[in-house]
């Protein structure tokens, strides 16, 4: 299954910093579809522990992104369709948080043509 979350800031009218995510969770990995000014690498690994998802880099389990709230069960549900996010803005290296949002849901198995995804 593949979950499309838009990632970002506390008050988007103000701040227009952004990312578009593709969350494989049965590949446990996501992607970077689209961004500006939340700077995070193309791809990495994904982990889902009680309710928090993290995003990490490549072979890493320091987080680069925490979702709270995002959770998907044994029987591909998903917990909540929004909730809170934090990151670390690029290039003052200092905490950021605001919100993540699901946007689109694809249940079907995805056979990619060209993974950006190593193995």
């Amino acid at each position: 299954m593949r979950l499309t979350i838009l990632i970002n800031g506390s008050d988007p009218t103000v701040n227009h910093d952004y990312a578009v995510l593709w969350l494989d969770t049965e590949e446990h990995r996501w992607s970077r579809e689209a961004h500006q000014g939340i700077d995070l690498p193309p791809w990495g690994e994904l982990h889902d522990d009680n309710g928090v998802t993290t995003l990490c880099a490549p072979s890493t389990d320091a987080p680069l992104c925490t979702l709270r709230g995002l959770h998907v069960d044994r029987k591909q549900q998903v917990s909540a369709a929004q909730g809170a996010a934090a990151w670390t803005a690029v290039p003052a290296r200092k905490p950021t948080s605001g919100f993540w949002r699901l946007q689109a849901v694809d249940r079907q198995t995805i056979h990619a043509e060209n993974s950006v995804f190593g193995n």
